[in-house]
């Protein structure tokens, strides 16, 4: 090859100097520099999802920071009515203007939502469960349709515990 090289006329010698050069720089570039910076490109984008969820997730701590735990909450009065501590329970935690309708029935309520925070709505359902012993026995959730991302249409039949 370097017989071939040293052959060549000045100005081809100049040439394919060059043409070694820049093949040499598209072949790092292509080669190592673009997927280095797609994979920091993925990377920051990763970053910024977990940023958003932590963010998410100590909001939701802070609001139930603020609680009592279950060994520290007075025991509730087991002859309450499933309607009364719904309606209790949706005011403490700011749920109420979601609630489209509450209907009783024999053995506990029904409630309905309309465009509610997911989150919000898991964080009612553990204190029902934890603080008075409600549960759900029957439920649908569908996407909301004119909502943000987390936002649903719930439906849910709760029931004391025995």
């Amino acid at each position: 090859m370097k017989d071939w090289f040293d052959n060549l006329e000045a100005r081809e010698r100049l040439f394919v100097f060059i043409g070694g050069i820049v093949t040499a720089v598209i072949l790092l570039w292509g080669g190592l520099w673009l997927p280095l910076d797609r994979a920091h490109e993925s990377m920051r984008s990763s970053v910024a999802d977990w940023q958003t969820s932590l963010r998410d997730l100590r909001v939701l701590s802070a609001t139930m920071g603020n609680e009592q735990t279950p060994a520290q909450r007075p025991a509730v009065a087991s002859d309450e009515s499933p309607v009364v501590v719904v309606d209790r329970t949706l005011r403490e935690l700011s749920l109420n203007a979601a609630v489209k309708r509450r209907q009783p029935t024999p053995n506990g309520i029904r409630v309905e939502f309309e465009n509610v925070a997911f989150d919000q709505l898991v964080v009612w359902l553990g204190e029902l469960d934890q603080r008075y012993g409600m549960n759900v026995q029957a439920g649908s959730l569908s996407l909301a349709s004119r909502a943000g991302p987390g936002r649903i249409n719930a439906s849910l039949t709760l029931e004391r515990s025995p």
